[in-house]
């Protein structure tokens, strides 16, 4: 029986600079020095949405935000396995990870891994709401790793239903075109979000992170369905 890389917690190769593994230090000071209602654990994705507009609106609720760009699935349990959720008790959890492993593991091997990363968030804050984006398409035009992301999605939406606390939002409608393209307008690289589709995707995530931290509890949010 294989194993499946996207399971198996570990570092990132240091490429001779100890930049992630700095980054990772730097995230256990925050969790000493800060009380975050919200945490957004991930890659390129929540990285990225630091440098928005839209990021403004979150820091007033705050946020944490130990995302890197470029982790693995497997890189992110490994930096939750070792503390960056130790010290902290927020409200919330905002995952999203996964689109760097498309290139080279499969749609069932990376949603394994995803919802891994969400036993492990749950194992260590058990009494936090945690908020799963799916993947987003990448590519200029329809190619295999977008199909492959449909199918991870699709996967990763039948494993959470009826998961306490645990939330899937879909951040990528509108993404993709009548004839199949995506806008450099939306991804300026086609994997990366611009500024205004940052708005555009991650306002209802704000709507919904909201919803939570503003209604009591029992009225929070259903399963997932």
């Amino acid at each position: 029986m294989s194993i499946n890389s996207c399971c198996v917690p570990c570092e990132k190769p240091d490429l001779e600079d100890d930049r992630w593994m700095a980054i990772h230090k730097r995230f256990l000071q925050d969790c000493l020095e800060k009380d975050p209602e919200i945490v957004f654990i991930g890659d390129d994705i929540l990285e990225g949405l630091v440098s928005t507009e839209m990021y403004r609106s979150f820091e007033d609720m705050h946020v944490l935000n130990f995302s890197i760009r470029g982790d693995f699935i497997e890189n992110i349990l490994w930096r939750i396995a070792n503390g960056e959720l130790e010290k902290v008790k927020p409200k919330i959890i905002v995952l999203n990870c996964g689109t760097n492993n498309t290139p080279t593991n499969t749609a069932e091997e990376i949603s394994e891994g995803i919802m891994q990363c969400v036993e492990e968030i749950r194992k260590k804050r058990a009494g936090s709401f945690i908020i799963l984006l799916t993947l987003l398409p990448r590519g200029h035009k329809p190619n295999p790793l977008r199909e492959k992301i449909d199918t991870v999605n699709s996967i990763i939406q039948e494993k959470c239903h009826g998961l306490q606390k645990v939330q899937i939002i879909d951040i990528s409608k509108g993404l993709v075109q009548n004839d199949g393209t995506i806008s450099h307008h939306d991804l300026y690289d086609y994997l990366n979000l611009t500024n205004a589709a940052s708005k555009k995707l991650f306002e209802p995530v704000l709507d919904v992170l909201n919803q939570i931290l503003n209604e009591n509890e029992k009225e929070l949010l259903t399963p997932s369905e």
